[in-house]
């Protein structure tokens, strides 16, 4: 009795934390057009559908491609960027975190040993701008939505606010609010369904070892279910733009050459409940009903540098003053991106 009670608690509380993903928004969002707009319940799914199924082989070479950084033990490489001087460490860690393959909550540990060993903030500060900025399946996501015009610069965008994340970082170092960085914690680990990375050199045969065989599954299917999920939130909202947002509103508040519109993109990017893997299919829909190019990128650089989960990875390591710092220079980097992205192309 006493474990048929135990399993329905277990039970209970997994389809309570079912409910806090956005699965509940995929469900909800068609049912509520379903009751308020019947009429309109069909055009927004098709639209969804549509543009998750011409997605669907950007998602599958995103998830190989993740699931083999991960069996292969390739995200050790990034740890070779935090060693030598301390601006060679800030160029390579703003490089390398473009292409890192780690999750935001694998970065903690990650980080967290970098500063404990007296790694200096200022590269990792660089690693940790650039690296929920772009990655390689969110630059082909970001690529099939909005253009590689859209993915390259922001590619761009994600090293430079690393490089001048990083430089800047390097010149308050000295003040006293810089002295102290970690944040004291209790227990440690990752809440999530994220591993640890393997030890040792890249082994790319990783078919041979039953361990990395197992790691190449378990990320295949964790992440392809976790970009489905998110573009299919993506899609939805884009769907909901589209067909109820009009096209002169969103151009009267961040349409125009303007640097307001820039700004207003960036601010409200900022505490957008999105990641690299969907905003930029919810950008596109912006785009189509007015935005302009400068604020578009600024809204994907802001949003991506403080989604929830990069910005929880930070708060829940370092002090407020880094935190403070880490935030101020992601939306001002994502204003100069939106700036020059509206200049040069």
């Amino acid at each position: 009795m006493t474990e048929l009670v135990l399993r329905g608690i277990s039970t209970l509380a997994d389809a309570r934390k079912w409910l806090y993903t956005p699965w509940t928004l995929v469900l909800l969002i068609p049912l509520f057009v379903l009751v308020m707009d019947p009429d309109q319940v069909s055009e927004i799914i098709s639209i969804a559908l549509k543009a998750l199924y011409g997605t669907a082989p950007i998602i599958a070479i995103a998830v190989f491609l993740i699931a083999l950084l991960k069996a292969t033990g390739a995200e050790n490489l990034v740890a070779r960027a935090f060693v030598g001087r301390q601006a060679h460490m800030i160029i390579l860690a703003a490089l390398v975190g473009g292409l890192a393959p780690f999750c935001s909550c694998e970065v903690i540990p990650f980080i967290a040993g970098l500063l404990a060993v007296g790694v200096p903030l200022a590269p990792v500060m660089a690693f940790w701008l650039s690296s929920p900025l772009i990655d390689p399946p969110a630059l082909l996501i970001t690529a099939s939505a909005l253009g590689w015009d859209y993915a390259i610069a922001k590619t761009m965008a994600a090293v430079g606010v690393g490089l001048a994340g990083g430089f800047v970082t390097a010149a308050l170092s000295g003040q006293r609010l810089f002295q102290d960085v970690l944040r004291s914690r209790k227990g440690g680990g990752c809440s999530s369904c994220c591993g640890q990375p393997f030890s040792g050199d890249v082994h790319w045969t990783f078919w041979d070892e039953a361990d990395r065989r197992k790691t190449f599954r378990t990320e295949a299917t964790a992440n392809g279910l976790f970009l489905l999920k998110w573009l299919s939130l993506a899609y939805l909202l884009e769907a909901l733009l589209v067909n109820y947002v009009p096209a002169q509103l969103i151009g009267s508040i961040v349409g125009g050459d303007g640097l307001g519109a820039i700004v207003i993109g960036a601010v409200a990017g900022a505490p957008a409940y999105l990641n690299g893997y969907a905003a930029p299919a919810l950008v596109a829909g912006l785009i189509e009903q007015g935005m302009s190019s400068g604020a578009a990128m600024a809204f994907l650089v802001a949003g991506a540098i403080s989604s929830i989960p990069a910005m929880a990875a930070v708060w829940s390591l370092v002090r407020w003053p880094v935190f403070m710092t880490y935030l101020a220079l992601g939306v001002s980097g994502a204003v100069t991106a939106g700036v020059l992205f509206q200049l040069f192309v």
